[in-house]
Order: C-alpha cells, then structure tokens, then sequence
C-alpha cells in the first residue's frame, strides 16, 4: 500500500483466528474494491498481507499474504489429552476382555500358577474351588444388582455433568467450548438440552416406580412440588452472587436461571405424567391392536398438549408486535443485520421478559453481546424458551415409557430411539435448511428454537441408543468414568 506520498505504508492490525474471515480491501484513491481475501488465521501467528497497485490508472491490483511467524496449533493438547484416554480405555478393555474369556482366563492362570493347576487337576472328589465360587456365585450375585439400575441413562447422565463441569470452569479457552454467540451450536450448547432429556427420562421412571409401590398421586405431587420450589430457591441465591457488593436488592434481582428453570420444567412434566399416569408392570406384554405404538397413543393427551405449547410459542414468536422490531425477528440485534435493529435481541423472546420480569430482573451479559456489540439486556433462560425445554423434557419423557413398555426387549428399544432420531433430524433439517443462518428457524440456543429442541433431542436419541447398547445390551463397557458422576 502507498500513502499520499508514494511511500509504502505499514499498518498493524490485530485479527480474531478463531474462525476463518473475509477482508474486504478498498483503493484509497480510486475507491475501487479488491477481490476479498478468505482465509484461517492461526493464533499467535504473524502475516503480512501486501497490496501492490501496478499503475494508478488501471484497475489491476496484486495481493498476497506472507507468513512471517508460523501460528500455534492449540489444538493439540486436546488431541495429546483424547490419545491417552483412548489409550488408558483401550488397555482397560483388553482386559476386561481377558477376565471374562474364560478359555484366555484360564490359559494365563496356568501360565502364572502351574502348581496351582495340577492340583486343582488332582483334588480329591471335585470339590468347589476358589476359582469355581468367583466363576460362578460371585458374578452371579452382582449381575442381578447391576440389573436393577440402568447403567446406560447414568452413564449419559454423567457424560453431560463432566461436559458441564469442564465447560463452566473455562473449557480451557477453547471456542468450541463456550457458547455460541448466536445461531449455530457449539460443544458447550449441548449439554443443558441433554440433560433436561435426561431428567424426563428420569421422571418417567421414577414415578413409574413410586405408583407401582404404591404411592398415591397426591404424595407424588408433593414431592414434586417440594423439588421444584427448591430448584428455583438455590437457583435464585446462585445467580445472584451480589454479596460481595452488599445486600441484595429487589432491584438487581435476577429471576430467571438454569436450576429455575429446570425446577419449573420438572414441574410441569411431573404434572403432565401424573394426570395421565398408568403404572406399567415388570412383565406388561399385554397385546392390543395398537401395541407398536402403545407408549404414544395411551398418552395422546400429553401430546395434544405440547402441541399448543408449540403453537403458542410459534404464534407469540412470529405474531407478537414488538415496538420497534420486525414481526417474527429471531435476530440477534446489536450491529448484527448491519445494525438496522439494536434493541431487538431476542425479538419476542427479549420483550416479553422485559415487560414481564423488567429489564433489572433478567441476564444483563448475554453472550451476544462479544460479537453484535448488544446493549440490552437479555436471558437465555427467559420466559418463552421455557415452553421449549418442556417439550424437550417431554421426549426424554418419551425415551423413558419406550424403557418401561419394551423392557427387555432391547431390539424394539433401541429401534425406537433410532426412529426417533431420524424423526426428529429431518424436522431439524427442514426448520433450519441443514445451515446456520438461512433456516425458517435456526437452531438458537439463547432462543433455545424448536429447531434447537429437534437438533439436540435427535442427537440424545442416537447417544442413548449407542451407550445402552454398549453398556446394557452387550455389556462391553461398564460406563465408567462417566457412570459415577451420573449416579
């Protein structure tokens, strides 16, 4: 580049490398636009970018990006990291495997004990051994106590608070572990979908285990009512850490948050299972003309139900006239749609829990303000978006009749959730145009959209298909680490 006196000029400028951009470069003289340059800058690297005019008077231009200083590649502590764990897992499983082969067991007994072997050969009338009682008692006893709790639900259950943990505690700086500014999903988007899933899946089976004992409804309903108003109390006290400050104030009161909203999620899924409960029994094989499809159609009800939930969030999204906003905006506002609407965040969802809750009441550091520059206050765990994560408490729901209703049956379960899956990925696909921005409804999670709920619900159907089948059905892996924290 030249400046007014034909000297070439330098200018620093610092560039974000967490995702791939495009400059745009104008001529400072003839006002003409270069090609715009696509390109990956790594981090901590250092490039030059020179722009060479050939004559003032032609359009020709020449333009080329040096590396100066090659970046880090900081991605590779996290492929050290999984190359160890896949290495400590594989040896676990290796095993694993020789325990309970008992031709390769045996086979290294003799090798490690052969005066054990031979009169283990030569013991008088056959008695039981050691080796016979730890073959056979033993494994039996604990087979039928692992039987009772399924492994599967805790492992995945684990799997999203490790996820939730490392992500709280900075995810190691790591863009795909925060979350997304706006449209699109990251590693860190995942995990509070999931586990609303996981809680009305536990739901389902838990209340089917207290009426089957028993327990009147009415007790039930205590004791949810009891777990949501505690939800919602710590929820209250963690969101507003003001103590430090001073006294807490009605003021600056935060009322939404994720244990709040959890808390009235399970509310309402807890009620809606109670109304229309049926207590299924271990051995419920009882046949009726609509059998494949008994744990949908003994519960229609509950779906006509969510259904205008549904209809209520999409006609309050598209057909609530928001002052200064366009009808149906799902955009991010702050300088995104080239700034044409600044104090929209949210569209529908941002006005109703300003007027509702008032602006002092709800998040004031979204995570789109890093990269739309917002200025108003908005709460990814606001009041709209609930009616969504109860939908998606309302599958995982689902997942559980399909554990009660087809018990045993492991090929009618997980054929199930696969359906399921594929179900709920092609409404994804159609909402969103299989992309990040141009969908009828992009998958959002401060939004937390019905595409969002679709997109996050086919991917909990898949991995709770893949973790039973590992950990209950062949029994392959026994869910650890994650099993424990999953308790």
């Amino acid at each position: 580049m030249s400046n007014t006196s034909g000297k070439p000029s330098i200018v620093a400028v610092a560039v974000d490398s967490q995702h791939p951009i495009t400059l745009q470069l104008n001529g400072t003289r003839s006002g003409r636009e270069l090609p715009r340059i696509h390109y990956h800058f790594g981090e901590f690297g250092n490039y030059s970018l020179v722009v060479k005019s050939f004559d003032s008077s032609t359009k020709m231009r020449f333009y080329d990006i040096i590396i100066n200083e090659s970046p880090v590649n900081s991605h590779l502590p996290i492929l050290y990291a999984f190359l160890i764990y896949m290495g400590i897992l594989s040896i676990l499983t290796v095993g694993h495997i020789f325990v309970i082969i008992n031709p390769i067991r045996n086979w290294f007994y003799k090798k490690l004990h052969p005066g054990d072997t031979d009169r283990l050969i030569n013991s008088e009338l056959g008695s039981p051994t050691r080796a016979d009682s730890t073959s056979s008692d033993v494994p039996a006893t604990t087979w039928t106590i692992s039987q009772r709790r399924l492994r599967s639900l805790d492992t995945f259950r684990g799997l999203s608070l490790i996820i939730m943990v490392f992500v709280n505690y900075g995810g190691g700086k790591y863009w795909f572990f925060r979350h997304q500014s706006w449209n699109g999903l990251t590693l860190a988007d995942l995990v509070f979908p999931w586990f609303v899933f996981i809680m009305g899946t536990s739901i389902s089976l838990s209340l089917n285990s207290m009426l089957r004992r028993g327990c009147s409804k009415w007790k039930v309903l205590g004791k949810a009512l009891w777990r949501s108003f505690l939800l919602f109390l710590i929820g209250v006290i963690i969101v507003n850490p003001n103590y430090c400050l001073g006294p807490l104030s009605w003021g600056n009161l935060r009322i939404p948050g994720v244990l709040q909203r959890l808390g009235f999620t399970y509310l309402v899924v807890a009620v809606l299972e109670l109304l229309f409960a049926k207590a299924v029994a271990e051995n419920d094989t009882l046949e009726t003309p609509y059998f494949a499809l008994r744990d949908i159609l003994l519960y229609w009800p509950q779906w006509v139900f969510i259904l205008m939930l549904e209809a209520i969030w999409l006609g309050l999204t598209f057909l609530l006239i928001v002052p200064g906003c366009p009808k149906g905006y799902l955009g991010p506002g702050g300088i995104g749609d080239f700034g044409k609407y600044p104090n929209c965040t949210g569209g529908a969802a941002g006005y109703i829990d300003h007027l509702l809750l008032g602006e002092g009441h709800i998040y004031q550091h979204p995570s789109s303000n890093v990269l739309y520059q917002t200025t108003v206050a908005y709460d990814p765990e606001g009041i709209l978006g609930t009616i969504n994560s109860i939908f998606m408490a309302f599958l995982g729901l689902q997942a559980g009749k399909i554990f009660l209703f087809y018990k045993d049956q492991h090929k009618q379960m997980m054929s199930r959730f696969f359906i399921w899956s594929v179900v709920m990925g092609i409404i994804s696909a159609i909402l969103t145009k299989c992309s990040k921005d141009e969908g009828f409804i992009p998958a959002n999670k401060n939004l937390w959209s019905i595409s969002y709920v679709t997109t996050l619900s086919c991917f909990a159907f898949m991995l709770l298909l893949l973790i039973y089948y590992l950990v209950d059905v062949k029994r392959w892996w026994s869910g650890a680490p994650f099993f424990y924290p999953g308790q």
